[in-house]
Protein backbone atom coordinates (compact mmCIF):
# COMPACT_ATOMS: atom_id res chain seq x y z
CA UNK A 1 0.00 0.00 0.00
CA UNK A 2 3.17 2.38 0.91
CA UNK A 3 4.49 1.66 -2.84
CA UNK A 4 0.52 2.50 -4.20
CA UNK A 5 0.59 5.82 -2.28
CA UNK A 6 3.74 6.68 -3.69
CA UNK A 7 2.72 5.99 -6.92
CA UNK A 8 -0.98 7.86 -6.88
CA UNK A 9 1.08 10.96 -4.93
CA UNK A 10 2.71 11.42 -8.36
CA UNK A 11 -0.53 12.60 -10.10
CA UNK A 12 -0.57 15.18 -7.86
CA UNK A 13 3.38 16.19 -8.45
CA UNK A 14 2.80 16.16 -12.26
CA UNK A 15 0.20 18.45 -11.53
CA UNK A 16 2.19 20.89 -9.52
CA UNK A 17 4.51 20.45 -12.72
CA UNK A 18 2.20 21.39 -14.90
CA UNK A 19 0.37 23.97 -13.47
CA UNK A 20 2.70 25.65 -10.64
CA UNK A 21 5.35 28.38 -11.43
CA UNK A 22 8.77 26.08 -11.14
CA UNK A 23 11.09 26.84 -8.04
CA UNK A 24 14.89 26.31 -8.22
CA UNK A 25 14.47 24.11 -5.00
CA UNK A 26 11.40 21.72 -6.49
CA UNK A 27 9.50 23.08 -4.17
CA UNK A 28 6.39 23.09 -7.15
CA UNK A 29 5.94 19.92 -7.00
CA UNK A 30 5.75 19.04 -3.07
CA UNK A 31 2.44 18.57 -1.38
CA UNK A 32 0.44 19.11 2.10
CA UNK A 33 -1.05 17.18 4.61
CA UNK A 34 -4.53 17.89 5.44
CA UNK A 35 -5.26 16.32 8.99
CA UNK A 36 -8.91 17.60 8.93
CA UNK A 37 -9.20 15.87 5.50
CA UNK A 38 -7.18 13.12 6.06
CA UNK A 39 -5.33 13.66 2.42
CA UNK A 40 -2.06 14.64 0.31
CA UNK A 41 -3.11 18.09 -1.26
CA UNK A 42 -1.26 20.71 -4.29
CA UNK A 43 -0.41 23.65 -3.99
CA UNK A 44 -2.83 25.88 -5.48
CA UNK A 45 -3.00 25.54 -8.94
CA UNK A 46 -4.99 28.07 -10.30
CA UNK A 47 -6.01 32.06 -9.39
CA UNK A 48 -9.19 30.44 -8.27
CA UNK A 49 -7.40 27.93 -5.58
CA UNK A 50 -8.26 24.66 -7.56
CA UNK A 51 -6.18 21.75 -5.21
CA UNK A 52 -6.20 18.47 -6.62
CA UNK A 53 -5.84 16.43 -3.52
CA UNK A 54 -5.05 12.41 -2.89
CA UNK A 55 -7.69 11.19 0.04
CA UNK A 56 -6.71 8.35 2.37
CA UNK A 57 -10.24 8.22 3.69
CA UNK A 58 -11.68 7.68 0.52
CA UNK A 59 -8.92 6.17 -1.61
CA UNK A 60 -9.53 8.72 -4.47
CA UNK A 61 -8.28 11.44 -6.42
CA UNK A 62 -10.35 15.15 -6.02
CA UNK A 63 -10.43 18.27 -7.57
CA UNK A 64 -11.43 21.04 -5.26
CA UNK A 65 -11.51 24.61 -5.05
CA UNK A 66 -15.20 27.27 -4.97
CA UNK A 67 -15.50 26.60 -8.56
CA UNK A 68 -14.30 22.80 -9.10
CA UNK A 69 -15.25 19.35 -7.55
CA UNK A 70 -15.04 16.16 -8.70
CA UNK A 71 -12.93 12.60 -7.18
CA UNK A 72 -12.54 9.76 -8.64
CA UNK A 73 -12.63 6.22 -6.72
CA UNK A 74 -8.45 4.59 -7.48
CA UNK A 75 -10.05 1.23 -6.52
CA UNK A 76 -9.98 -1.20 -9.14
CA UNK A 77 -8.72 1.94 -11.80
CA UNK A 78 -5.47 1.00 -13.67
CA UNK A 79 -3.10 3.90 -14.45
CA UNK A 80 -4.25 4.82 -18.03
CA UNK A 81 -8.14 5.11 -16.65
CA UNK A 82 -6.96 7.27 -14.27
CA UNK A 83 -4.75 9.43 -16.72
CA UNK A 84 -7.42 10.23 -19.16
CA UNK A 85 -9.52 11.36 -15.98
CA UNK A 86 -6.87 13.78 -14.77
CA UNK A 87 -6.28 14.98 -18.48
CA UNK A 88 -10.16 15.57 -19.31
CA UNK A 89 -10.90 16.85 -15.83
CA UNK A 90 -7.69 19.61 -15.93
CA UNK A 91 -8.96 21.03 -19.52
CA UNK A 92 -12.47 20.99 -18.66
CA UNK A 93 -11.90 23.07 -15.06
CA UNK A 94 -8.25 24.49 -15.56
CA UNK A 95 -8.51 24.78 -19.86
CA UNK A 96 -4.61 23.40 -19.74
CA UNK A 97 -3.01 20.16 -20.43
CA UNK A 98 -2.48 17.64 -17.44
CA UNK A 99 0.99 15.93 -18.26
CA UNK A 100 2.22 12.99 -16.26
CA UNK A 101 6.03 13.66 -16.61
CA UNK A 102 8.99 13.75 -14.79
CA UNK A 103 12.28 15.22 -13.77
CA UNK A 104 13.09 12.24 -11.24
CA UNK A 105 13.73 8.97 -10.79
CA UNK A 106 11.17 7.36 -8.58
CA UNK A 107 12.27 3.63 -6.60
CA UNK A 108 9.21 2.04 -8.84
CA UNK A 109 8.08 1.74 -12.21
CA UNK A 110 4.16 2.04 -13.70
CA UNK A 111 2.72 1.16 -16.37
CA UNK A 112 -0.63 1.73 -18.19
CA UNK A 113 -2.29 -1.68 -17.18
CA UNK A 114 -0.64 -0.83 -13.65
CA UNK A 115 -4.12 -1.13 -11.07
CA UNK A 116 -4.85 0.22 -8.07
CA UNK A 117 -6.20 -1.95 -5.46
CA UNK A 118 -7.22 -1.11 -1.51
CA UNK A 119 -6.09 -2.24 1.49
CA UNK A 120 -8.09 -0.26 3.78
CA UNK A 121 -6.43 -0.96 7.07
CA UNK A 122 -3.26 -0.57 5.81
CA UNK A 123 -4.07 2.71 4.28
CA UNK A 124 -5.50 4.00 7.46
CA UNK A 125 -2.39 3.15 9.42
CA UNK A 126 -0.43 4.64 6.53
CA UNK A 127 -3.19 8.12 7.43
CA UNK A 128 -2.17 7.85 10.64
CA UNK A 129 1.93 8.23 10.32
CA UNK A 130 1.70 11.28 8.03
CA UNK A 131 -0.87 12.94 11.04
CA UNK A 132 1.72 11.59 13.84
CA UNK A 133 4.09 13.21 11.52
CA UNK A 134 2.21 16.41 10.84
CA UNK A 135 1.53 17.30 14.33
CA UNK A 136 4.54 16.35 15.76
CA UNK A 137 6.31 18.50 13.54
CA UNK A 138 3.83 21.14 13.98
CA UNK A 139 4.50 21.27 17.89
CA UNK A 140 8.43 20.71 17.39
CA UNK A 141 8.59 24.43 15.83
CA UNK A 142 6.33 25.80 18.07
CA UNK A 143 7.59 24.15 21.36
CA UNK A 144 11.22 25.49 19.89
CA UNK A 145 10.60 28.77 18.36
CA UNK A 146 11.52 27.66 14.64
CA UNK A 147 9.49 28.25 11.32
CA UNK A 148 9.18 25.99 8.73
CA UNK A 149 6.86 24.90 5.84
CA UNK A 150 6.16 21.06 6.41
CA UNK A 151 6.05 19.56 3.01
CA UNK A 152 6.01 16.10 1.77
CA UNK A 153 8.29 15.45 -1.08
CA UNK A 154 7.51 13.36 -4.16
CA UNK A 155 10.63 11.97 -4.87
CA UNK A 156 11.61 10.70 -1.47
CA UNK A 157 8.09 10.56 -0.19
CA UNK A 158 8.45 11.96 3.36
CA UNK A 159 7.14 14.22 5.31
CA UNK A 160 9.97 17.49 6.40
CA UNK A 161 10.59 20.69 7.93
CA UNK A 162 13.79 22.70 7.28
CA UNK A 163 15.39 25.23 9.56
CA UNK A 164 18.35 27.57 8.88
CA UNK A 165 19.42 28.12 12.78
CA UNK A 166 22.36 29.99 12.10
CA UNK A 167 25.13 30.62 9.39
CA UNK A 168 26.82 27.48 9.91
CA UNK A 169 23.83 25.30 10.81
CA UNK A 170 20.82 23.67 8.58
CA UNK A 171 18.75 21.05 10.14
CA UNK A 172 16.21 18.75 8.11
CA UNK A 173 13.71 16.70 10.36
CA UNK A 174 11.05 14.86 9.73
CA UNK A 175 9.09 11.13 9.15
CA UNK A 176 10.88 8.54 5.83
CA UNK A 177 9.26 5.81 4.10
CA UNK A 178 10.69 2.11 4.62
CA UNK A 179 14.58 2.41 3.32
CA UNK A 180 17.54 0.23 3.31
CA UNK A 181 18.57 1.76 6.49
CA UNK A 182 15.26 1.12 8.80
CA UNK A 183 13.28 -1.14 7.45
CA UNK A 184 9.60 0.37 8.76
CA UNK A 185 8.50 4.11 8.51
CA UNK A 186 10.89 6.57 10.71
CA UNK A 187 11.42 10.00 11.85
CA UNK A 188 14.72 11.07 11.12
CA UNK A 189 16.85 14.77 11.80
CA UNK A 190 20.27 15.61 10.44
CA UNK A 191 22.36 18.68 10.81
CA UNK A 192 24.11 20.57 7.80
CA UNK A 193 27.43 22.73 7.76
CA UNK A 194 26.66 24.06 3.98
CA UNK A 195 26.01 21.35 1.87
CA UNK A 196 27.91 18.62 4.07
CA UNK A 197 26.47 16.06 6.66
CA UNK A 198 27.29 17.21 10.52
CA UNK A 199 29.30 14.41 12.27
CA UNK A 200 27.56 12.71 15.20
CA UNK A 201 30.02 10.70 16.28
CA UNK A 202 31.09 12.84 19.66
CA UNK A 203 27.45 13.18 20.36
CA UNK A 204 25.61 12.00 23.63
CA UNK A 205 23.19 9.58 23.28
CA UNK A 206 19.73 10.24 22.88
CA UNK A 207 16.79 9.11 25.53
CA UNK A 208 15.05 7.96 22.16
CA UNK A 209 16.30 6.87 18.86
CA UNK A 210 20.33 6.69 17.43
CA UNK A 211 22.92 8.57 16.23
CA UNK A 212 24.09 7.53 12.79
CA UNK A 213 27.46 8.70 11.15
CA UNK A 214 27.73 6.35 8.05
CA UNK A 215 26.35 7.60 4.81
CA UNK A 216 23.72 9.35 6.80
CA UNK A 217 24.67 11.35 9.57
CA UNK A 218 21.87 12.16 11.58
CA UNK A 219 19.85 10.39 14.16
CA UNK A 220 16.67 8.42 13.29
CA UNK A 221 13.73 6.55 15.42
CA UNK A 222 11.79 4.12 14.16
CA UNK A 223 7.62 4.93 14.27
CA UNK A 224 6.28 2.39 15.56
CA UNK A 225 4.30 2.49 18.45
CA UNK A 226 5.67 6.10 18.88
CA UNK A 227 3.18 9.02 20.06
CA UNK A 228 3.61 12.43 19.39
CA UNK A 229 5.06 13.33 22.49
CA UNK A 230 7.69 11.13 21.75
CA UNK A 231 7.95 12.44 18.57
CA UNK A 232 8.49 15.83 19.63
CA UNK A 233 10.92 14.80 22.63
CA UNK A 234 13.30 12.75 19.89
CA UNK A 235 12.86 15.59 17.52
CA UNK A 236 13.68 18.33 20.57
CA UNK A 237 16.60 16.60 22.07
CA UNK A 238 18.37 16.55 18.85
CA UNK A 239 17.94 19.75 18.38
CA UNK A 240 19.40 20.62 21.82
CA UNK A 241 22.34 18.81 21.10
CA UNK A 242 23.20 20.26 17.72
CA UNK A 243 23.08 23.81 19.13
CA UNK A 244 25.56 23.34 21.61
Amino acid sequence: MEKMMHLAAQYLAAAGISFVGKKADDSHTNLGWSIDEQRLETHPLSTDGDVLALSYNTFSLAWNSPKNNASFALDGKTHEQVLEWLTNSADAFLGKKYTYDFHYDLPYSIDDSFTFKLHASKLKELAGLRTLAQSGLEKTLAENGLVSDIRIWPHHFDSGAYVSMTDDLALGFGLAVPDTMVTEHYFYISGYKGHDGIETSNFDSLSMGEWKNEGFKGAVLPATKINKEQVVQFFTEAINTYKK
